[in-house]
């Protein structure tokens, strides 16, 4: 699996996932108080990467936070600057950001990484905090399992975590985790969890 692999799976599959995601008004209401309560007050750039049709990057931009959204499929950021046209989108992965060193305020990576292969997460991570400036947040939503494997998600193949190791890769990559919020499967809804974790210092 790799990021075009990604791209290819969602531009086929865009037009259902705006129908059924595209508004936060379908993001759970703890999961956009999360989200909130981590990235509303950071001062700066914070960037929503994979941040798909920008209902997020729209959200956090009604929070009064200075968001952009980041995205690989052409037409979620169409979509995103059709409907959102005063926020700020962009094409670009989250494996290279086009930004300076310790730059960023914050990152929301909601959903994005639980399609990257176990063995790119630590060089993700890595490329997240060199982008992070001193203390800067960063709130991500992953599945949760007992242990990391991979499933047939319904656009393209994804991975579930146990939410104790992705911390521990965390720390590993320089940040330390602040708070994390859970919730068991809900109908057709897997295992989720959120975590915050800030930029640890030097």
């Amino acid at each position: 699996m790799n990021m075009d692999q990604v791209r290819t799976a969602y531009t086929t599959a865009a037009e259902l996932y705006i129908e059924l995601f595209g508004t936060s008004k379908q993001v759970h209401a703890d999961d956009l108080a999360f989200i909130g309560r981590h990235l509303a007050s950071r001062p700066g750039t914070v960037l929503d990467l994979g941040c798909g049709p920008g209902h997020l990057t729209d959200y956090l931009r009604s929070l009064g936070v200075n968001a952009t959204g980041i995205d690989l499929v052409p037409e979620f950021i169409a979509h995103a600057q059709a409907a959102h046209p005063s926020g700020s989108y962009q094409l670009g992965s989250f494996e290279d950001l086009a930004v300076a060193h310790h730059s960023i305020a914050g990152i929301l990576a909601w959903g994005s990484l639980i399609h990257l292969p176990p063995k790119d997460l630590d060089g993700v991570l890595a490329e997240f905090r060199r982008a992070m400036a001193p203390a800067g947040t960063l709130v991500l939503g992953l599945f949760v399992g007992d242990e990391v494997a991979a499933f047939d998600h319904k656009v393209v193949t994804a991975y579930r975590w146990p939410v104790d190791e992705f911390s521990e890769r965390l720390t590993r990559a320089g940040f330390t985790e602040v708070e994390r919020l859970q919730r068991p499967s809900e109908g057709a809804q897997r295992p989720h969890a959120a975590i915050a974790a800030v930029a640890a210092e030097g």
